[in-house]
């Protein structure tokens, strides 16, 4: 069924540009489909491209398929850049509100897209601001959000690849610490960071949790608070087995080391449940 709809929506929207999906996915599930005792292939993940009013405004909906989908509803999340984040907010509470008053059950995303096209505009016009009212704003305070989440381990190179796809795309700095343990930093603005959280733990991350939330509110830019100037790959020396098992465990002293070294030593007892100390 998640096949046929993307059939159906790649014939509605031909033009290039307008389905943006990995061209390894589908041929993926097709190979699922011929031997259905392999592992699950990867959900399927993509985004169309929506022109709204007469300005041809385009608002991105990225479509996230629960392999259980349709019988479990999709995740959504539209966005553009002609939206301020609270519109943006409003906008997705509306799509979430009409998606869950559908029949469960039915494919869903062709009336998604429907629903943006024809929904989008008020919010796109309430986005604008006049040079009058934008005079009047002299300070505008923005909140950076910083999540510090923690796992059991993290291997898998597909989980890393989604791990750095999305924080890119969310445009949130921090690290991903690889091994055993896992540790993962995004900061960014709040709902970048929300959604952050609900895409890399879907479906079922169990050994995962987020440990601490720290909020910074400031009036020059959110850029002007973060702590990391990028999203880095931690991957310091380990200790334990390289063979058949990825069971190694990261040499933690290094990992507080660099801690301190961007101003959030602090955060190693948080995570760990035990003061950090440094090697003379």
């Amino acid at each position: 069924l998640q096949l046929l709809e993307v059939e159906m929506l790649r014939s509605m929207f031909p033009k290039k540009g307008e389905i943006n999906l990995d061209e390894d996915a589908v041929p993926g599930v097709q190979r699922y489909l011929r031997n259905a005792d392999g592992a699950l292939p990867p959900q399927l993940e993509y985004s169309i491209a929506i022109d709204v009013g007469e300005a041809k405004v385009k608002v991105e909906l990225q479509v996230l398929l629960p392999h259980m989908y349709p019988h479990v509803a999709p995740q959504l999340f539209a966005r553009s850049n002609a939206l301020h984040r609270q519109r943006q907010l409003q906008l997705n509470t509306g799509l979430a509100s009409h998606i869950s008053s559908l029949d469960s059950g039915e494919l869903c995303i062709y009336e998604a897209v429907q629903w943006v096209k024809d929904n989008s505009l008020p919010y796109l016009e309430n986005s604008k601001i006049s040079p009058e009212s934008a005079s009047k704003e002299v300070v505008v305070k923005e909140t950076l959000h910083r999540m510090w989440i923690y796992s059991h381990h993290i291997y898998r190179q597909e989980l890393r690849r989604k791990i750095f796809d999305c924080a890119k795309k969310l445009n949130l700095t921090g690290f991903c610490l690889t091994g055993k343990p896992g540790v993962i930093c995004v900061e960014g603005l709040r709902e970048n960071c929300e959604e952050f959280w609900r895409v890399i733990r879907y479906p079922n991350w169990k050994h995962i949790s987020c440990k601490h939330v720290e909020n910074i509110e400031t009036e020059g830019g959110v850029d002007n608070v973060r702590l990391f100037r990028a999203f880095e790959d931690l991957q310091f020396q380990a200790h334990g087995d390289y063979g058949l098992r990825n069971d190694y465990h990261m040499d933690l002293g290094q990992f507080l080391e660099f801690l301190k070294q961007h101003q959030c030593g602090h955060v190693f007892q948080i995570l760990f449940g035990v003061e950090g100390k440094l090697a003379d």
